[in-house]
């Protein structure tokens, strides 16, 4: 792979003329099985394209094949696209039954839009800027697809009526559709919502509040052993991990500056007493605290302070999804406080840190993840600091940081932090959305408005840089990208239960359990299965929980002190010696297999 990735450009450009294109045909082929229907709007989207409609009766996603069926008979007589300018009473005539139509024409008018409409041969006309094919013959009539309904409110206000919404796919060729739809299929077997339910990981209810999920057992010892992993391998590395409150005064984000930028997804100020308190959204400033409780100087610096945070951000209702946007997260935090001159090497630490954690996890960069170099704007003074001299100083350091040690990534403008630019690490999740799991920021701001200082080699006072970072990012959303990468069946380390014994019948219980004591002493999370049903259905029921390691014993394998292995992923494994099983699985479990 290339050092430097191109933003790879979407093909939804190239397509979005197709995709509206077809969004007409939708609607003409809706018009000739549903004259009474009333047309709403019909935007491409990502991947495709929907059209709203007011229908006179129910409709199914059994009635979607025959209006697709229409719509390729449509594609396949070469109809052209032609528009044209019009007046308002123009406008208003030809959608007099259109009472959607009628209100769009009303506000375009009132905000002094100009009015076109657009002819799809003899068969439909609609009220539209225009940006379609010259004709239908452009649309392959084999690569597009209706999907499912949705309701949606008129204008998104759930005082106007709610219409139905049908969507639909489209690509270039059958091939690349057929790829999206397994892609698709793929991603509901993956999806971590639905596995976290299944497996008994976590899980949301009203009474707590959206955006605020609970952890099983199960679910808190994976996170236990997230935790365990990265907190012991940073301080390995030498990270200072500290603990600080999950609130503090809201005079410190004032300080920091995070305040008026970030107000919107910070919780409400709680009055007490005589103080103004808020649940944290981020580290950063407590860590700063630590760092200038006491005079510093340059022999403590590269000082990296690290915690495993718990954080609050009010994230709108409309943009939770399951772990990977939440309003409570864990996030494998730390702020390293260095001179300008360390700061290159600090970052290179940083990802050699996030690329050893991230390949433990079993992923692979560039392929499972790349990098964003996240630049600001000089022009845009209100979003970003004003330091015209630090922007370019921290972006190029980020730059030459990243080129040296041949990472894959590209560069994104308008995509930095308030205070500095940063390099993000992106992930696709299964349903191919990009998402930034960790970062790693650049910061010559928030020193500054802390007044932070440490003692140079001649005496002097000098203020320090901070590399603000995560190693792997917030615990909810890694393990949602876990689940869904393994489908739920996690490695063995992480895996809350690894083993799960069966005896064949009541009679080899005592053998049974004695095999589960010699497990849990080696530190094996093992789980008796007692015969209360056909060894069958406890050996499916091991399987539908992806248990790593299933072991059944009967008679034969109390009178030779083994075990009848079988592994999820590899099969049968057939009789082992207890002993030598428990080593085999203790080595694994060290090694962190994949």
């Amino acid at each position: 792979m290339k050092i430097i990735m191109k933003k790879q450009r979407s093909a939804g450009a190239e397509m979005d003329p197709i995709r509206h294109s077809l969004a007409h045909l939708l609607a003409a082929a809706v018009l000739e099985k549903y004259p009474k229907a009333k047309l709403g709007i019909g935007p491409t989207i990502e991947n495709g394209f929907y059209y709203d409609f007011l229908f006179p009766r129910p409709v199914t996603t059994e009635d979607l094949a025959g209006l697709e069926k229409r719509m390729r008979e449509l594609a396949r007589q070469d109809l052209p696209f032609r528009g044209k300018k019009v007046t308002p009473a123009e406008a208003r005539k030809a959608f007099k039954d259109q009472p959607f139509k009628l209100d769009l024409i009303k506000e375009f008018v009132k905000e002094k839009k100009g009015l076109s409409i657009y002819r799809t041969g003899d068969v439909f006309q609609d009220l539209c800027r225009g940006g379609h094919v010259k004709s239908t013959r452009e649309i392959n009539p084999d690569a597009f697809k209706l999907t499912h309904l949705a309701g949606a409110y008129w204008r998104g206000d759930e005082k106007n009526p709610q219409l139905t919404r049908v969507y639909g796919l489209a690509f270039a060729t059958k091939d690349e559709l057929q790829k999206h739809l397994h892609m698709l299929e793929e991603a509901k077997r993956r999806d971590h919502r639905k596995l976290g339910a299944d497996l008994d990981i976590f899980f949301f209810r009203d009474e707590v509040g959206p955006g605020l999920p609970l952890w099983t057992d199960k679910g808190a010892t994976i996170r236990r052993e997230l935790e365990r992993f990265i907190v012991d391998e940073e301080v390995r590395r030498g990270y200072q991990h500290v603990y600080t409150p999950d609130l503090a005064r809201v005079r410190l984000y004032e300080i920091s500056g995070h305040y008026p930028y970030y107000k919107d997804t910070m919780y409400p100020v709680m009055q007490v007493d005589e103080d103004k308190l808020v649940l944290r959204p981020m580290t950063c400033p407590h860590h700063f605290m630590i760092f200038s409780q006491k005079p510093r100087s340059y022999k403590e610096l590269p000082m990296p302070i690290a915690e495993v945070a718990k954080l609050y951000r009010y994230e709108k209702s409309g943009e939770l999804t399951g772990l990977l946007r939440v309003r409570s997260f864990c996030l494998a935090d730390s702020h390293i406080f260095c001179t300008k001159e360390q700061a290159a090497g600090v970052i290179r630490d940083v990802i050699d840190l996030i690329d050893y954690s991230v390949g433990v996890l079993g992923f692979r960069k560039g392929e499972d993840y790349w990098y964003r170099l996240s630049l600001g704007d000089p022009k845009n003074k209100k979003k970003y600091y004003n330091d015209p001299a630090g922007w370019r100083e921290g972006e190029a350091t980020l730059r030459k940081v990243l080129k040296s040690i041949q990472a894959p990534f590209y560069e994104a403008k308008d995509e930095a932090a308030f205070y500095g630019p940063k390099i993000d690490i992106q992930m696709k999740n299964v349903l191919g959305k990009e998402d930034t799991v960790f970062t790693v920021q650049y910061d010559f701001c928030l020193p500054a408005r802390f007044g932070l200082k440490y003692v140079n080699a001649k005496g002097k006072e000098e203020q320090p840089v901070v590399v603000h970072r995560s190693s792997v990012g917030a615990l909810e959303r890694t393990i949602a990208f876990l689940i869904e990468k393994f489908a739920g069946a996690l490695p063995l380390w992480l895996s809350p239960i690894q083993a799960a014994i069966l005896p064949v019948g009541d009679k080899f219980g005592k053998y049974a359990e004695k095999i589960v004591e010699s497990m849990k002493k080696a530190g094996i999370r093992a789980e008796l299965r007692v015969a209360e049903e056909t060894l069958g259905k406890r050996i499916r029921a091991a399987e539908m929980e992806k248990t790593p390691y299933i072991l059944v014993v009967g008679e034969r394998e109390e009178k030779s002190g083994t075990v009848n292995v079988r592994h999820y992923r590899r099969g049968q494994e057939g009789e082992i010696g207890l002993e030598s099983l428990i080593e085999k699985i203790s080595e694994e479990i060290r090694s962190k297999v994949i």
